[in-house]
């Protein structure tokens, strides 16, 4: 039965693919426009539809559950890929542009972790270890 959840899952996403390219040529524009969103928006349309809840239940949903929890690291090194590609095509000013982003990012890390209510600190590793009856 899982193979039916990532069949509506494989489904989904050849329509959406499909929908996405149908898309950039009607912008005019020579790429796929958002086709795997479009996939991940019919496949939540689909999911929550009668007629293909046998699909999504039980058994088949191990399969969409899986290809779910892969769905975002595999957009984020795609799109990571496309931007890198894009930012060395584009010259240096969109490489420093980058380089730029991510500094300003990880400098803003210390200020954006005193936003909120202060908590107690974690107990360390050992004696935590020790209290559930674990050890390494």
């Amino acid at each position: 039965m899982i193979i039916y959840g990532v069949a509506l899952l494989a489904a989904c996403l050849l329509a959406g693919l499909y929908l996405g390219e149908l898309l950039g040529q009607l912008l005019g524009v020579q790429a796929n426009v958002g086709g795997v969103g479009i996939a991940m928006l019919l496949l939540v349309l689909a999911s929550s539809m009668q007629r293909f809840k046998p699909l999504v239940t039980g058994a088949s949903a191990s399969g969409i559950n899986f290809w779910s929890a892969m769905y975002i690291p595999i957009i984020v090194a795609m799109a990571a890929s496309q931007n890198v590609v894009a930012a060395v095509d584009g010259g240096l000013l969109a490489l420093l542009a980058g380089v730029g982003a991510v500094v300003v990012s990880f400098a803003l890390v210390p200020v954006l972790s005193r936003f909120g209510p202060q908590s107690e600190p974690l107990p360390p590793l050992e004696e935590s270890n020790t209290k559930t009856g674990g050890g390494a």
